[in-house]
């Protein structure tokens, strides 16, 4: 039994608590390893090892920081394809698929690489006579990084190269359900050049997190997940004097307008709301075709489609969608399924009984499709995080832009239209962080940021991007005269440097 500790101080080392979680490979539902979970004296370890690499790294030349994240991107690519199989073997998400994550979060270790170009100050001069201004970008000190199971080396890779490249160290505590590939990242940066103790990993369960919340040392916390947690986090993050951006849950529209190119639409869908088993914050869970006519030509097209899905362990050439992560998580999905049905939802394509030859006991269900859904659903309200589709119909343009707006949650939403004057008004109207015209996923590239509004994400940054250096850095401006032989004696009223 492979059994998975921690890595502090630049070294793997067993858990102490003699508390540990099991690690399934979702396909066959066996338990593949045991990973320890933290007490709060090892996160004291963890947070030790980094405040006393804080003050060499955040010291160390910004070239020779970005010299390390070079090299790092280079690490990566050269270890994409085992990357790639552990967030398959721990997840369950196809492998070209977990590529396809790995790569965006390689994405980030790109931008960072142009951190000396970021961390530019800015200066006056001559503000009054003989005085200077400078403006400049210091690191915060210790920060962490709670990061959630569907996105185990993705979502790691928008915090840690941005934190550590602006001079921060480092603490990481991934999703207990999936600890592998935050492990192997970690040593990828050590073999980049990263000095010891400036990258950690703690795995473990709500101790690490909570210790980590309430730390004095720990400047700052980066979480991903959903959003009672995200508001939790936050709420305690702050409480406790720490700068906290908490990115929370979704419920992703996707307006059809009646001009749309529907064949575009319709395998837009399938992509965003079936792969990777619809576990991405950024999932489309909810189709508004805008009148009867577009619904109806929307299901005749979608529903075969969806009964078609090629369903398979994340290993399997060409499988579109695996298993989802864990048993419960299945049978919380299910759930949600049949809570649809008794809420009057036409179930038109149903994935509840779905059993994979030679794999019956893995954690799979098929794609499900729900028409005539409302708004008063909890299968509309809730974010269920799985592959389940619901097409919430819509007479016109206005009511379906009003749907997404008094919906709770604001991460993403798209449209598809050939009409630009429909696409702009969505676009400047619609009260969502992410948008996008004709593609249905809009995760922004590294070299902008992502975040939602509303109660998809609590704080004031979003993630990576120019709002990440700005997250993980902090304003010092210094006012410089040097003498020269003026003297104007003392001045007892707000100077005002003229």
């Amino acid at each position: 039994m492979n059994e998975i500790g921690h890595l502090i101080g630049g070294k793997r080392v067993a858990g102490t608590s003699g508390r540990f979680g099991n690690v399934f490979d979702p396909a066959v539902g066996e338990v593949t390893g045991k990973v320890a979970f933290a007490a709060e004296a090892e996160v004291d370890q963890a947070v030790a090892n980094a405040k006393a690499a804080f003050q060499g790294w955040s010291a160390t030349p910004v070239t020779r920081r970005a010299r390390v994240m070079f090299r790092l991107k280079e690490l990566i690519e050269r270890d994409m394809e085992k990357l790639a199989r552990l967030v398959s073997a721990e997840h369950g998400k196809t492998v070209e698929d977990a590529k396809g994550s790995v790569t965006r979060g390689l994405e980030v270790v790109e931008f960072a690489c142009g951190i000396p170009q970021l961390l530019k100050g800015e200066i006056s001069v001559q503000v009054a006579t003989g005085v200077d201004i400078t403006s400049v970008r210091y690191p915060l000190g210790v920060c962490a990084g709670i990061t959630p199971f569907n996105f185990p080396a993705m979502v790691p890779l928008w915090m840690a190269p941005v934190a550590i490249a602006t001079g921060n160290v480092f603490i990481h505590k991934p999703s207990e359900k999936v600890p592998s590939a935050a492990l192997h990242l970690a040593e990828l940066a050590l073999e980049a050049g990263l000095p010891e103790g400036v990258w950690n990993v703690v795995n473990g369960d709500k101790v690490v997190v909570d210790r980590l919340l309430s730390h004095p040392d720990v400047a700052a916390v980066s979480f991903v997940g959903s959003t009672p947690i995200a508001e939790y986090v936050f709420k305690t993050g702050t409480a406790n004097g720490k700068r906290v951006q908490a990115l929370g849950g979704a419920k992703n529209h996707m307006i059809i307008m009646p001009d749309a190119d529907m064949d575009q639409a319709v395998d837009a869908l399938m992509g965003a709301g079936y792969g990777s088993a619809g576990e991405r914050c950024m999932a489309v869970s909810v189709a508004v075709p805008v009148g009867e006519k577009t619904a109806d030509v929307l299901i005749e097209k979608l529903a075969p489609k969806v009964r078609q899905l090629d369903i398979g362990p994340g290993t399997q050439p060409g499988a579109e969608m695996g298993p989802l992560v864990t048993k419960e998580h299945l049978d919380k999905v299910r759930s949600y399924v049949d809570l649809g049905l008794q809420e009057g939802a036409e179930l038109v394509v149903d994935g509840r009984d779905f059993k994979m030859q030679g794999y019956e006991n893995g954690f799979f269900i098929g794609g499900c499709l729900f028409d005539r859904v409302t708004t008063d659903m909890r299968i509309y309200k809730e974010e269920i995080f799985g592959p389940v589709l619901s097409v919430v119909r819509q007479p016109d343009f206005d009511s379906a832009l009003k749907i997404i707006n008094e919906h709770e949650y604001g991460n993403g939403t798209a449209i598809f239209t050939r009409d630009g004057d429909a696409a702009r008004t969505f676009v400047n109207n619609v009260n969502v962080g992410m948008v996008g015209v004709n593609v249905p996923i809009p995760v922004p590239l590294a070299f902008h940021s992502f975040g939602g509004w509303k109660r998809s994400l609590f704080g004031d940054h979003h993630a990576y991007g120019p709002e990440g250096v700005r997250f993980y850095t902090r304003v010092k401006a210094t006012t410089t005269r040097w003498p020269t032989g003026i003297r104007a004696g003392a001045e007892f009223i707000m100077p005002t440097m003229r």
